[in-house]
């Protein structure tokens, strides 16, 4: 008899700086809804949930009939449950990673290569750059989640460089002529003009950075003392920003980044070259399975400006237009399905209520993994002998065109991300 095929998974939890800290934190409260035996230590930070087979955080497989330890020794030696479209196109391997993030503070001002550049930096810094894959990025909030993404529109920019003299100071007169008059050109122009603006910025010199920071979050303080609001310049989030990261750089990018604050169950696809930065909020995360980043600011991390400098797409557009927007699927009423337009993975949000007493999920030609965020059930499947029993924070792997049926426990709603790959 084939051996189970569907089986609960215990995930790497990774105790970043930025995350937030203790019970604060989603993945903390994950890990310990799931597993009664973990400790959660309330001064330590609970940045990231990893689900899945990434070498830095191999999930381990809760069945004690499966002789591997970890999901990444099962998959290869059982590569068919990848479903044959998968295993053919990704060499056998699970092609993405899920996460669940809980962010405190905010993470580098960064963008990820696309494959041609991903290949080229690994061979040339493996010591930074680990492997040679592109990694592209969804992001959907678990809670309100705030972050930057993708270049605003140059009329922003603009008004920010006549508000904040020391943004246009680190710009350069130049350059800043350059951008006011690339506004009724082509696009070409434009991104040129933009490239010009951002490259100065990040290329100032430090000093020079700290002194203009610190006239600027001076003046802002002084305003915000007051009792005068400064949101029309950010003011709030560059304090925020500088009380973390001191002097830093980044803090100067939130004048160029289109500043986009998520609800639950809204989204924001990152494909390669795209400029962004988390900065507070929760939320599940799904990505190609890559650890490849370029980064900027707003970290303490190896910072690469050129290469991001010379990488990024300088194309600007509405903060609205980042939204990553699901579709409803036509079969079920509670799914929605969040597909980019990158063949590594999408997610699916399943949205159950507490009415419903059995719940079929799906049948893909994929191998899946899926997360229990609210609610309680048993998961069954032809393959797996007993019923296994799910509470918030579980997770389960489902191989390849497994049929899963979920029995709801309580009259409570059920509220499920599973992370697959649609080929």
């Amino acid at each position: 008899m084939a051996g189970p095929r569907v089986f609960p998974l215990s995930c790497v939890v990774q105790q970043y700086a930025w995350g937030k800290r203790g019970s604060n934190s989603e993945v903390a409260r994950l890990l310990a809804s799931s597993d009664p035996l973990a400790h959660i230590s309330e001064d330590k930070p609970y940045a990231e949930l990893w689900m899945g087979a990434h070498p830095r955080g191999d999930a381990k497989i809760l069945d004690n009939r499966i002789s591997q330890k970890t999901l990444g020794q099962w998959i290869a030696e059982n590569q068919d449950c990848l479903g044959l479209k998968v295993k053919d196109a990704f060499n056998g391997k699970l092609p993405f990673l899920f996460k669940v993030l809980s962010v405190e503070t905010a993470l580098s001002i960064q963008a990820h290569p696309n494959k041609e550049l991903a290949e080229k930096l690994h061979h040339q810094a493996p010591q930074h750059y680990p492997d040679a894959n592109h990694k592209p990025e969804m992001t959907i909030a678990l809670t309100s989640f705030q972050g930057l993404c993708g270049f605003r529109p140059v009329e922003e920019i603009l008004t920010f460089l006549k508000k904040v003299p020391e943004f246009q100071l680190l710009i350069g007169d130049d350059a800043a002529t350059q951008l006011r008059q690339s506004v009724s050109s082509d696009p070409q122009t434009v991104a040129s003009a933009l490239r010009s603006c951002f490259s100065h910025l990040m290329k100032s010199e430090k000093k020079t950075v700290a002194e203009q920071l610190n006239v600027l979050v001076k003046r802002i303080s002084q305003q915000v003392s007051a009792g005068n609001n400064m949101d029309d310049i950010c003011g709030k989030l560059l304090l925020r920003l500088h009380q973390q990261y001191p002097g830093d750089i980044g803090c100067f990018a939130i004048y160029f980044l289109n500043l986009l604050t998520l609800k639950p169950g809204e989204a924001m696809f990152l494909e390669a070259n795209v400029p962004h930065a988390y900065l507070e909020g929760d939320c599940v995360e799904c990505m190609a399975c890559s650890d490849n980043t370029v980064r900027a600011g707003l970290t303490p991390k190896f910072i690469d400006v050129p290469t991001l400098c010379d990488m990024l797409n300088y194309t600007p557009g509405p903060s609205k237009d980042r939204l990553f927007l699901p579709s409803q699927s036509q079969e079920d009423p509670y799914l929605f399905i969040y597909d980019p337009p990158v063949p590594d993975f999408a997610v699916m949000k399943m949205e159950v209520p507490g009415s419903v007493t059995e719940y079929k999920v799906l049948v893909l030609d994929s191998a899946s993994i899926l997360l229990v965020v609210k609610g309680t059930v048993t998961a069954s499947s032809p393959t797996a002998q007993t019923a296994i029993p799910m509470q918030r924070g579980g997770v389960l792997f489902v191989g390849a065109n497994e049929s899963v049926t979920l029995k709801l426990i309580a009259p409570q709603d059920l509220l499920l991300f599973r992370a697959c790959c649609l080929l």
